[in-house]
């Protein structure tokens, strides 16, 4: 991966982003991508679009989602801790014992998910999991007056970990889901504006936010676009490590490429495009099936108006949603290109159906 694309990528993961919160990491996206496009833009709510040869014909969406999971202030006690409640698929397992920041509107608070040592918990009968009701942030205060000096409710919370290389080509941090897929639209829209050949279609790439309660900024800003084709990047979960059943989640590794998702939401005409695209370029990718839903962006998109050709593209990703999420830069640089090279394939005016 070139550099100066490393640094976007750890700018954007190290910038929090909790949903319902994405400004922060908005205005990051939009810094990069204005150079690579003829028009940016965001919308009520902070979807962010960049738009590369305007007035083209189809119009290609390319979609990431912006936010992150995270937690919120709901309740503080007399004695100054903190209760939360989710935004998104956060698991209370691997939340506690864990250093956060809350984002207070002076600047982040430190604190830390208490944690009750086992010492203290012998002979309470069998271990429970804990729910996230049970979570409670410590920042030092010793009571509630003074914790609402510096905090307030609905104050949003993010982990403190930031990117960082493991080993080769694999890095680790919170938030790959889903940064890793605005930043591949954002490539995508680089790698085309440095050589447009014979690119014909208006080309969007949409930052959208709230994917985490419902893939909610994807039907706002798929519904004002309009787009006639729509290619969304998420991560899906690598199945390559200790206790993870393939028979159930099917064999997705990391260090193999990206993957294509075939039925459901995922158009046949778009898919087999990528799949032939892929071939052309060199591009390994993996493939996985889809039963009801993809649990990402494309479930909404493809019902917009009446029916948007949509399909998925995902960056395998061991440890989903916790602090350790791990993904191959390898795997991601792949993505841009196979996007670039789909949008220049596609000729003036070009319509995707279903052969019948």
């Amino acid at each position: 991966m070139r550099e100066k694309s490393l640094n976007f990528l750890k700018e954007l993961i190290n910038t929090p982003s909790p949903v319902g919160h994405e400004a922060r990491g908005q205005r990051v996206w939009l810094d990069y991508v204005s150079k690579f496009s003829d028009q940016h833009y965001s919308d009520h709510y902070g979807n962010c679009v960049a738009v590369l040869n305007k007035g083209g014909s189809p119009r290609i969406m390319l979609a990431g989602h912006a936010d992150e999971i995270a937690l919120v202030v709901s309740y503080v006690d007399e004695h100054g801790f903190i209760y939360v409640r989710r935004l998104g698929g956060v698991d209370p397992v691997v939340s506690k014992a864990q250093r956060v920041h809350i984002h207070s509107t002076d600047g982040p608070v430190l604190g830390v998910i208490g944690n009750v040592p086992p010492h203290l918990t012998k002979g309470d009968g069998e271990k429970k999991y804990p729910k996230i009701e049970d979570l409670f942030i410590d920042i030092g205060a010793g009571s509630k007056k003074e914790v609402m000096k510096v905090v307030r409710i609905g104050d949003p919370i993010t982990l403190v970990d930031q990117f960082e290389m493991l080993r080769g080509d694999l890095a680790v941090a919170r938030a790959f889901d889903n940064r890793i897929g605005t930043f591949a639209v954002a490539e995508t829209l680089r790698l085309l504006k440095e050589d447009m050949g014979e690119l014909k279609a208006e080309v969007c790439a949409v930052s959208n936010i709230m994917e985490e309660i419902g893939l909610l900024g994807a039907r706002q800003v798929a519904y004002s676009l309009k787009p006639d084709v729509a290619i969304v990047v998420d991560v899906t979960h690598a199945t390559d490590y200790p206790t993870v059943s393939r028979q159930l989640h099917g064999d997705v590794r990391v260090g193999a490429g990206p993957t294509l998702t075939h039925g459901g939401a995922n158009h046949p005409e778009v898919v087999r495009r990528l799949e032939k695209i892929a071939r052309d370029v060199a591009i390994d990718v993996q493939h996985e099936a889809q039963s009801a839903s993809s649990g990402t962006d494309t479930d909404v998109i493809f019902w917009t108006r009446g029916g948007i050709p949509s399909a998925l593209i995902s960056l395998p990703n061991r440890y989903m949603h916790s602090p350790v999420e791990l993904v191959s830069l390898r795997d991601l640089d792949q993505i841009p290109k196979l996007m670039a090279a789909f949008c220049r394939s596609v000729k003036k005016g070009e319509e995707f159906k279903v052969r019948i």
